[in-house]
């Protein structure tokens, strides 16, 4: 793994958007598609909280392509891959108790998603 520069930090923070890599890696999903949190457990990091896991949702928008931080920061490489904007309805997470029109929006990697 690089050694991390401190000019390079401080930019990144300076700068909206600087994480996004401008690669081409095709996208599997688009604004509109609908999705499944995937139910995974793994032993260390992952962003994917236990909430959304195993439920659908609606890609929102396709936010770039990012560093995977599962994976980059077990020192299994950067694996670079699209972040999405997903929307769950508040029913689907919580139940039929949660007020019908609420929603949540959350941040997935490619990894964390299948077609629903």
């Amino acid at each position: 793994m690089p050694i991390v520069d401190l000019k390079l930090v401080r930019g990144l923070y300076k700068t909206p958007g600087a994480a996004r890599l401008e690669l081409d890696v095709a996208p599997r999903f688009k604004p509109g598609d609908r999705i499944q949190a995937r139910n995974i457990n793994p032993p260390g990091h992952t962003r994917l909280p236990r909430y959304v896991r195993g439920k659908e949702g609606v890609v929102e928008r396709d936010r770039g392509v990012f560093h995977f931080p599962d994976t980059r920061v077990g020192g299994q490489g950067d694996q670079p891959q699209h972040i999405y904007s997903v929307r769950f309805s508040a029913r689907e997470l919580w139940g039929n108790e949660a007020p019908a029109k609420d929603s949540l929006m959350i941040a997935l990697w490619d990894e964390y998603m299948d077609p629903a």
